[in-house]
């Protein structure tokens, strides 16, 4: 019996520093990783990057898999089904929704900056003293980190081989960035092997959810170590996000999920809104059927939707126009690279560089979207003025954080 009592005791106490070990390993992560961000998150001279004898990158690598055996189990990194997918190919109907080409209405690549780090620090500037500038307010701008709940973390993929971490935007390049992530942390695995090039991951595997680790699964694989584990990659980790303009990012969006034929987003989002704005009844069930009889959704019934108060009495904005505010966290996360889609050629260079993979891989080739700025006018032409200015109201936060001049040509007489 007494024997009994002290085999439990010496497993209780075993744990217990098993634990700490964690905790202390954890805390020592991402030194190998600091200098990776290092020029735009502390002041002073840069510090060399760690040797190969600091065990730099595998380091992370080593205790995330600890940690995986210990606390549960992790993703399954297995091959992918099917035969490699090949470059992504799109057809006529969706190039022409979708809008990739350098159409001459679309505005032209602005040039080269003459000092990328400056614009980065301008960038980060603004962000940051507008989050401390009590004039401006939206909902939950004050929490802390600790507030934010574990299922709005879901935008935050990690890669801990690297020690990056990306808020990806819908309708801002995430496609693609999604794909340098999965090149970045070799996962998920093509015929037995990572992927090489960002463009031969299908489609399908790049928008699963079960293909990345993000913030949110941190609770089931790490328990109660969860957000020590998420705080500690905030400090050590490379952040980033791209942006857009708020207006033109709503244009794009509702381009993609109502101008082409898609079921899901008929059903949920399309059905609901030609009910309640247009009184349709004995609609069709398929995107197919409806677009057939001349019944789709109108920009105008898009933006009615978006300032109906009932709409997120129901549920959450999708996240294709919820405010990137909400997705990313930016008053809550110090980020510390802002890209925007403006000048994505540029920054995606300039964010590989500072990664150290540029020799590895490049962003694939951007084509001009024809969902550009100078279609605004267009666009809301049809939506009264006072729509306009209460839609600008709800996007506000996102205007201003992230830089983008107030549309007062759409907000005046």
């Amino acid at each position: 019996m007494t024997q009994a009592r002290l085999f439990r005791l010496w497993l209780v106490l075993g744990s217990a520093l098993m634990l700490l070990l964690i905790i202390v390993y954890w805390d020592a992560v991402g030194t190998a990783h600091s200098y990776l961000h290092a020029a735009w998150s502390r002041p002073g001279p840069r510090e060399p990057p760690p040797t190969a004898a600091q065990a730099g990158r595998g380091f992370a690598a080593h205790v995330g898999a600890l940690l995986d055996r210990l606390l549960g189990a992790g993703r399954t990194r297995g091959a992918l089904p099917g035969r490699r997918a090949g470059r992504p190919a799109p057809g006529a109907v969706e190039e022409s929704v979708r809008g990739y080409d350098w159409s001459p209405r679309a505005a032209p690549p602005p040039p080269p900056s003459p000092d990328p780090a400056g614009r980065q620090a301008a960038r980060r500037s603004v962000l940051r003293d507008f989050c401390a500038n009590a004039s401006l307010a939206f909902p939950a701008k004050e929490r802390s980190f600790d507030d934010i709940p574990n299922y709005e973390l879901n935008h935050l993929i990690v890669d801990d081989r690297h020690g990056v971490i990306y808020c990806y935007v819908p309708k801002v390049a995430c496609t693609n960035w999604k794909r340098v992530m999965i090149v970045l942390s070799e996962s998920p695995l093509d015929r037995g092997a990572p992927f090489r090039d960002p463009l031969d991951i299908p489609r399908e595997y790049v928008h699963n959810s079960s293909t990345h680790l993000t913030f949110s699964k941190f609770w089931r694989r790490y328990g109660r170590l969860a957000r020590h584990l998420m705080k500690v990659k905030l400090k050590k980790y490379t952040k980033f996000l791209f942006v857009r303009d708020p207006f033109v990012r709503l244009i794009s969006a509702f381009r993609s999920k109502f101008e082409l034929e898609n079921d899901e987003f008929y059903r949920q989002f399309a059905v609901p809104m030609l009910r309640r704005y247009s009184n349709r009844t004995g609609l069709p069930a398929s995107a197919r059927e409806a677009f057939g009889a001349g019944l789709r959704v109108s920009f105008r019934h898009f933006i009615q939707y978006l300032l109906d108060p009932h709409t997120e009495q129901r549920a959450p904005f999708n996240e294709h126009w919820r405010q990137v505010h909400r997705l990313c966290h930016p008053c809550q996360i110090d980020y510390d690279f802002v890209g925007k889609l403006e000048t994505l050629d540029q920054d995606a260079a300039q964010l590989l560089r500072l990664l150290k993979v540029d020799g590895r891989l490049h962003f694939p080739p951007s084509y001009r979207n024809r969902t550009a700025s100078s279609w605004e006018d267009d666009w809301f032409a049809q939506i009264p003025l006072a729509w306009r200015r209460q839609l600008y109201q709800l996007y506000e936060a996102d205007f201003v954080l992230f830089g983008y001049p107030k549309p007062e040509h759409l907000l005046r007489d």
